[in-house]
């Protein structure tokens, strides 16, 4: 079997047993490029998935956001080592809580100021944790709404006044937790540029990189190739959960740096080109070599790592996506880097061997633990 085959077999083998009605994938090896679409856009079966379907990314989004952001260091606005409360004045003297399971009063000062590499490397205090029983991860979770809901979430401002109430769950710097530090990311670059996030990330990122139908919105001309989106219930159906003219029909009151964006398998290719072009677009460079390496390359102690275990799985984090620093699994190549979406999606690219694999679904994922789909596709695409 060919592996033009394995991979289009992979794939409909999901479709046919009702784990999502599409799924379109794209396995770049240098320049020769294999996309596949199988399915449905949604579980009536009114159109086929296409190449050019888009999906809700989730947090695919993360590592463009951070690129963004980086953008901005290389432009002088702002410094790798700088506090952020220069622009993000309510995160100014953070309390902390006495150790992550005390009471949301037991707290004390920050040791330093919240930087923007703790804000890129998701080090920041803030942030999902491994156990969500914490007292900090549900008041966290209570002012962090959002994500495939994108509509529950009130405006930047008032979303940033009410994160600032909930105390730290680690001191800056200390541990790597998930999530929030993309939004953070996110509320960053639009202080920093005075421009809201759609806006500065479409002009200084997107554009350049030829990433066309990345959005916080689908204009209805593209809503023919927006698909539905499902999360499974327990009895193994899937529930639909955002229709194309639902939640993305216009841009939400708080774009996600961590999860907001809609895209396609090729405008995420584009971006992963741009990353192992060490950060050049047609001889233009959008990032700089350094920033691409420091994107791409783990920042993570072995503790922190554990700690985030279960997002991670022992793997490391760079800057917006988990760099592979362990062969674990067949397809785990040390260098590898990219991530995952709740949305059911996975992104990953190796810049040793110039390999991107993508995959993008539209049923969510019920936990952190990746989906059978995406490991079968993971395999497939390393050819394990």
């Amino acid at each position: 079997m060919n592996d033009a085959t394995a991979l289009s077999a992979t794939l409909q083998r999901h479709v046919d047993d009702g784990t999502v009605p599409g799924a379109v994938a794209l396995v770049a090896r240098g320049d020769d490029v294999e996309a596949v679409a199988v399915g449905q856009v949604d579980a009536d079966g009114s159109a086929p998935m296409t190449r050019d379907s888009l999906f809700r990314i989730a947090s695919l989004t993360k590592p463009i956001v951070a690129a963004a952001l980086l953008g901005l260091v290389e432009d002088g606005l702002l410094a790798l080592e700088d506090p952020v409360d220069a622009w993000l004045p309510e995160l100014s003297k953070p309390m902390v809580l006495r150790h992550p399971a005390a009471a949301l009063d037991d707290v004390v000062p920050a040791e330093r100021a919240i930087t923007v590499e703790d804000l890129l490397s998701s080090r920041a205090g803030w942030g999902f944790p491994s156990d969500f029983s914490l007292p900090g991860a549900q008041a966290l979770f209570a002012a962090h709404q959002g994500g495939l809901d994108p509509r529950r979430a009130p405006e930047p401002d008032a979303w940033l006044a009410g994160l600032a109430r909930v105390p730290l769950l680690h001191q800056p710097g200390a541990a790597w937790l998930y999530n929030t530090c993309s939004d953070l990311q996110g509320v960053l670059i639009s202080r920093v540029t005075g421009r809201p996030l759609p806006e500065a990330l479409a002009e200084r990122l997107l554009e350049p990189v030829g990433m066309a139908d990345t959005a916080f919105e689908v204009p209805p001309a593209k809503r023919d190739r927006f698909t539905s989106q499902y999360t499974p219930t327990a009895a193994g159906a899937l529930e639909l959960s955002d229709t194309p003219d639902g939640q993305w029909s216009s841009v939400p009151p708080f774009p996600s740096g961590a999860g907001g964006l809609v895209s396609t398998a090729d405008d995420w290719l584009a971006f992963a080109r741009m990353l192992h072009a060490r950060g050049a677009v047609d001889g233009r460079q959008v990032l700089s070599p350094a920033s691409v390496s420091r994107m791409t390359t783990d920042h993570l102690t072995p503790g922190q790592r554990e700690a985030g275990r279960l997002f991670l799985l022992g793997q490391g984090w760079g800057y917006g996506g988990q760099v592979d620093v362990d062969r674990a699994e067949p397809w785990n190549v040390p260098g590898r880097y990219g991530w995952v979406g709740g949305s059911g999606t996975t992104a990953h690219l190796v810049p040793a061997t110039g390999t991107t694999a993508i995959l993008l679904t539209q049923v969510a994922m019920t936990g952190p633990e990746p989906t059978p789909l995406m490991r079968a596709f993971w395999r497939s695409a390393a050819g394990a």
